[in-house]
């Protein structure tokens, strides 16, 4: 059983964040400390890091707690909102064990729905744009019922989060359990891993390096992509919507454009002279993705509003900062075991 959270408040609104040291979760935790709220962040750290919520750790309204959410949680307590972003979100990260992926999507999603209805504690799942597949209908309503591979090398993903969904509406159904859900498209900024494979760290990364960047395909595949604070913004007006707005409700930027446009923008924003390097197109790459946000427009009055340009300068600052750092702690631990190896050499070394 967990610890009562610390707080210096006779009682404020007490959030649970899953996936809360992760790229979108660690901002959606500074965003609810900020409104007051008591956040207890859960995560495993498989893809998070305590780097994203180092700065938190001493704030009197946050806990964090190491848990895999494939294990039952029992939170001691009042609890009022539940966010569950627990699962990893990029290709080369949830296909790493896939298994354990649609584990998380599946067997989490109902551990956390289950601690909903025993708390009586409003739900709200990052979903993904990736339940609509490689579609076939373009730009994608939250109507559209997808065109997705169920046995692909995508699908412990794509089904994953599809199947968390009907759970989440039978939980709604069933036990009239209050229930948001929000398919997020690809979004970006600071905080991303250098790592996770997708388009905008990557790009950003090899451009900062001096590297070639890698597009796979002829780049004309398309992508729409939401800076992390609109993102956050969004998901906050959808969990304090009234009770019978449940969704699905797209969030995401309905600026189109091609992964080659993408890539010649962050060369310009950074200033780089890497040249652009063509590879073939994974399996199940969806080749166009653009959300209908009407209806988040309609609804919670959301659309997104910083632009590429202000987005990518943002995050290209970041990783700039963050490579620097990581070179300079690398050369460090290079100095420190050369020198240790030279006095290893010079004690070894027989007396003349």
């Amino acid at each position: 059983m967990l610890p009562a959270m610390r707080s210096h408040h006779k009682y404020s609104r007490r959030a649970l964040v899953t996936g809360g040291a992760g790229f979108i979760g660690s901002h959606l935790c500074d965003r609810l400390l900020q409104r007051g709220y008591a956040v207890l962040c859960v995560d495993n750290l498989l893809t998070g890091s305590i780097r994203n919520i180092r700065p938190l750790l001493n704030h009197s309204n946050f806990q964090f707690i190491e848990h895999d959410v494939q294990g039952p949680l029992r939170i001691p307590g009042e609890l009022d909102r539940i966010f569950n972003l627990a699962c990893p979100a990029s290709p080369a990260h949830y296909q790493r064990d896939p298994i354990d992926t649609m584990k998380t999507c599946v067997i989490g999603t109902l551990n956390l729905l289950e601690l909903a209805r025993q708390k009586s504690a409003r739900f709200l799942q990052a979903s993904t744009s990736e339940v609509y597949g490689d579609p076939e209908v373009h730009p994608q309503p939250e109507s559209y019922r997808g065109c997705v591979n169920p046995t692909g090398p995508r699908a412990c993903y794509d089904e994953g989060k599809r199947a968390a969904e009907t759970l989440i509406f039978d939980y709604h159904r069933v036990h009239a359990l209050q229930v948001k859900v929000a398919r997020i498209f690809n979004t970006y900024g600071p905080r991303m891993l250098e790592n996770d494979g997708c388009v905008v760290s990557n790009f950003i990364v090899q451009a900062l390096r001096g590297e070639p960047i890698t597009v796979y395909g002829n780049g004309s595949q398309t992508r729409s992509f939401c800076f992390v604070d609109d993102l956050v913004h969004g998901l906050e007006l959808l969990m304090e919507s009234p009770a019978d707005i449940t969704g699905p409700f797209n969030l995401g930027n309905p600026q189109e454009l091609t992964i080659e446009q993408v890539a010649r923008e962050i060369l310009a924003c950074s200033r780089s002279k890497s040249r652009l390097r063509y590879e073939s197109l994974p399996q199940d790459d969806p080749k166009r993705r653009k959300p209908v946000v009407d209806a988040a427009d309609r609804t919670l009055g959301w659309r997104p509003r910083v632009s590429l340009r202000q987005g990518l300068e943002a995050t290209i600052a970041y990783f700039a900062l963050r490579l620097a750092t990581t070179e300079v702690a690398s050369e460090q631990t290079r100095r420190t075991s050369s020198k240790r190896r030279h006095h290893l050499t010079v004690a070894n070394h027989p007396a003349g």
